[in-house]
């Protein structure tokens, strides 16, 4: 699905569940947070049509860390880890408050490793840039859990798996990332859209796997190939997709939005789950 209208006429006839969907999203851009473009728009429409999360868990590209963490504050700072961007966006605020209740129940959850609690952190901007588009009133709690970069993509998603029961108590859980990024070849010609021809196939390649379930070859990406490579230099943006399709399960439907390559390297291509 790559329409804005083609979205909103699906998010219309979604139903409602006591399963809370799960999202993939593709942040790019850190002005995506303040520009009112067909990216932030799909993500407004998007919470429109969705139930209201009790509160809403992001796992971002942003925050790589050595083990794992959950925020565990009041009201988490909002977080603008970039550069050379205009001072307006340096200005946003986004006053959601956190929920210490809901993280320390997160730690319980998870068998697999352990996890703490984190006072320090805050909201980086592959969290807020999204979700002050889907929830501009920042009343719902916002966390983030943190990827132990020291963990393989499989240990991610098995920890996905972990967490899929706050899914059912009205948690939205949201992977923040891109699934083809690679800043070192930007092209800036093509930055309001059109991409190389590998990461257009690449793009291809991974919605087609994981539209068909075909999870085993999107965790062991590395076995995809050279284009893959280009696809995926670093796994910091990738390994959110891998917590998305941790929490899905068997009978669930798989909807792509914002697909769309820009920068000739990277992809807004987006995932709902439910």
């Amino acid at each position: 699905m790559s329409t804005l209208s083609q979205f909103r006429n699906f998010t219309q006839g979604l139903a409602q569940t006591d399963l809370m969907p799960t999202l993939f999203i593709g942040h790019g851009s850190p002005m995506n947070g303040i520009e009112h473009n067909e990216f932030s728009q799909s993500w407004a429409d998007l919470a429109n049509h969705i139930p209201v999360p009790k509160a809403v868990l992001v796992v971002s590209a942003h925050w790589y860390t050595h083990g794992t963490y959950v925020t565990s504050m009041d009201f988490p700072s909002t977080i603008h880890d970039f550069g050379g961007f205009p001072q307006k966006l340096f200005d946003v605020q986004y006053p959601a408050p956190g929920d210490a209740k809901l993280a320390a129940e997160i730690p319980s959850l998870i068998h697999s490793t352990n996890v703490g609690l984190d006072h320090d952190w805050g909201l980086d901007h592959g969290t807020w840039t999204v979700v002050r588009h889907m929830y501009p009133d920042a009343n719902i709690p916002v966390l983030q859990l943190s990827i132990d970069y020291t963990k393989t993509p499989e240990q991610h998603y098995e920890i996905a798996k972990e967490i899929y029961s706050l899914r059912k108590k009205g948690v939205l859980v949201i992977g923040s990332g891109n699934m083809v990024h690679n800043l070192r070849m930007l092209s800036w010609e093509m930055i309001n859209g059109g991409g190389y021809d590998w990461a257009n196939e690449m793009n291809d390649r991974f919605k087609n796997l994981i539209a068909n379930g075909d999870h085993k070859p999107l965790i062991d990406y590395r076995s995809l190939g050279s284009d893959a490579m280009l696809a995926i230099p670093t796994p910091e943006h990738y390994l959110p997709l891998i917590y998305t399709l941790g929490l899905k399960n068997d009978k669930e439907e798989i909807t792509f939005f914002n697909d769309k390559v820009v920068g000739g390297s990277l992809t807004m291509t987006s995932v709902l789950v439910g």
